[in-house]
């Protein structure tokens, strides 16, 4: 599996049959930076979303249309980006699992909200927030967090999904902090490998993921914090 951070919370994975994006969000993205959107996007199969919020939907309804690739996201999510255009969408709720040939997603829970107001000035109620459980057929389990603050269950997904990559937001303010989300790492999972996100990119939460590695030190988890765009092969 190669996966390649985008900034914020996005990412590219990449495996043998398909090219997945999660939360693509590129268009005024300060942690997307100078990287090439349709270099990011080139030959994508499928969209992955944890919830509504801007940061996180992004560029979909525009990667959906240029690309064809499949949007998977919460049933009211979903039904919202129908209404804008999207035509090829998978939609579920949390504990749903959905199979798309080579791997599945199940929406698990995750402690954030959802609801977006968009350019014509009106709220929408998008569903509940999710994180994303990857499992595939040839590849590590993934786990991405989503937006979240720690919560006791992690402990049960844990046991039923025993992720081995953690995709983990430690910026503050919006999610847990670093300190707080090297205590969930630590524990309720057993990475193998995690990737911090969701820092870096706004000036009002953590620039830096120094306080994830210093409470991630000692432990059996190995953290890796690639600069945007450059890929690991994991």
């Amino acid at each position: 599996m190669k996966i390649t951070w985008l900034g914020h919370s996005a990412f590219r994975l990449d495996i043998a049959k398909a090219s997945i994006l999660i939360d693509p969000f590129f268009s005024g993205n300060p942690g997307f930076g100078g990287l090439d959107a349709k270099e990011a996007a080139a030959g994508i199969t499928h969209i992955l979303l944890t919830h509504g919020h801007g940061d996180h939907v992004g560029d979909t309804i525009t990667l959906a249309g240029e690309t064809g690739a499949t949007v998977l996201a919460n049933a009211d999510l979903a039904s919202w980006l129908g209404s804008k255009g999207v035509s090829k969408i998978e939609m579920g709720n949390t504990g749903g699992t959905i199979g798309f040939g080579g791997f599945t997603v199940t929406f698990t829970n995750a402690l954030h909200s959802s609801a977006q107001i968009t350019e014509d000035g009106v709220s929408h109620a998008l569903g509940n927030a999710n994180g994303l459980m990857l499992h595939f057929d040839d590849e590590p389990t993934l786990f991405h967090m989503g937006d979240t603050d720690i919560f006791s269950d992690m402990g049960l997904i844990n046991e039923l999904h025993q992720p081995e990559i953690g995709l983990v937001p430690i910026g503050d303010r919006f999610t847990m902090g670093g300190a707080v989300a090297a205590l969930a790492c630590q524990r309720f999972f057993s990475f193998q490998t995690a990737i911090p996100c969701h820092y870096g990119s706004f000036g009002i939460i953590d620039q830096t993921p120094e306080k994830f590695v210093a409470g991630m030190d000692g432990g059996k988890t190995k953290v890796e914090t690639p600069k945007a765009g450059v890929s690991l092969s994991l």
